[in-house]
């Protein structure tokens, strides 16, 4: 799991995740590889997520909350997209693997 946070904190600082208003957003233009959703986000936020993640056929894992925003240096994110495909893939297989 470190690794994944590790490669969270990489890909904020090369600019290639997207948080707030900017996440649906990016979803609905195509431009989401990947959501990571806080595991203590609201039943709605969550719902809502997962929704369009199913629709547009973007993955999402659930991770913690709190490790999340340490990664990227951030207090209080629910949602990250990441909006490159070499890390999002590389999040994946240290999911996976």
């Amino acid at each position: 799991m470190n690794k994944i946070y590790n490669l969270l904190g990489i890909a904020m600082r090369a600019r290639c995740i997207g948080t707030g208003d900017s996440v649906i957003k990016s979803i609905q233009s195509g431009k989401a590889k990947l959501l990571l959703i806080a595991h203590d986000c609201g039943s709605n936020t969550r719902k809502k997520i997962i929704d369009k993640c199913e629709f547009y056929n973007i993955p999402y894992l659930i991770l913690n909350g709190d490790e999340m925003s340490n990664a990227i240096g951030k207090e209080n994110r629910k949602v990250i997209a990441l909006l490159n495909e070499g890390f999002a893939q590389k999040i994946l297989q240290q999911w996976k693997g």
